[in-house]
């Protein structure tokens, strides 16, 4: 297995499938990765698809169901997801910053065994092929990011009994930062951080994110980023941040740090 050196200034950044819907936030993302890439930041992209899977599915006249903010995922509707995923939505992410004059490759969890899972299970509700992350291989990734790729991953991964699997894209973050060693692991929403009490946190200790979550402070779709950040963080992934595009290239949001 490659070692892979530690404070090697890899950002791992999570942007959401509503973002890619948006041509004004994608035109920006691009000016972005132009930035932070010549402050050498090396980023390795993240992305889902929500929006696009829905439109399809309904388009098609598929239902699916959501529990626990996971997809329900059967075997007609993976079919869908990764027509969403590995097709529109990565496509679309790849081709503004190649237009942008970035070299990005686009992958998915399934390519180069990069992300392996097994059948993520909810009490007694059947998820379908919705997977958990239990293995990641970034051996063959580094070459990529070492040849100034930026590489733009898909969150559909490789089950171990050989099947796709949809995996929360927020989950495949962390876990890529955290075999990547990352330096950074960054989630791109659409509000400037973790709002408190109608304010902008500027940091957070991991010990409060499930009391802020009991508390219904923390609510919705921040509370899967604000688990995935706490995990990267106590497996040693140095910073995590959750902003927006604006915020990002300055530092600013609100970072999640190790408990005093």
């Amino acid at each position: 297995m490659t070692e892979i050196p530690a404070q090697h200034n890899i950002h791992v950044i999570k942007i959401g499938g509503s973002q890619i819907d948006d041509r004004t936030f994608l035109a920006a993302m691009v000016e972005t990765i132009q930035h932070i890439r010549k402050s050498g930041v090396r980023p390795v992209i993240v992305h889902g698809g929500g929006q696009e899977i829905v439109r399809l599915h309904d388009e098609l006249g598929i239902p699916f169901d959501i529990v626990e903010g996971l997809r329900v995922t059967s075997d007609q509707s993976i079919r869908l997801v990764k027509m969403a995923l590995n097709g529109i939505a990565n496509l679309r992410v790849v081709r503004w910053l190649v237009n942008g004059g970035i070299y990005a490759i686009g992958l998915n969890g399934i390519d180069m065994g990069l992300i392996r899972v097994e059948k993520h299970l909810s009490g007694d509700i059947d998820l379908g092929r919705v997977g958990k992350i239990t293995a990641v291989h970034v051996e063959k990734l580094l070459p990529l990011i070492d040849a100034n790729l930026v590489p733009v991953i898909s969150p559909v991964s490789l089950g171990h009994d050989g099947f796709s699997y949809n995996v929360n894209a927020d989950h495949v973050a962390e876990s890529l930062a955290i075999a990547l060693k990352a330096t950074t692991l960054v989630f791109l929403t659409d509000v400037p951080g973790v709002i408190i009490a109608g304010r902008p946190m500027r940091a957070l200790a991991v010990d409060e994110i499930e009391d802020l979550i009991f508390g219904h402070f923390i609510t919705g779709g921040m509370i899967p980023k604000t688990r995935a950040a706490v995990t990267a963080i106590n497996h040693e992934v140095p910073a995590a941040l959750i902003t927006n595009l604006e915020r990002y290239a300055s530092g600013e949001g609100t970072l999640i740090v190790k408990s005093q």
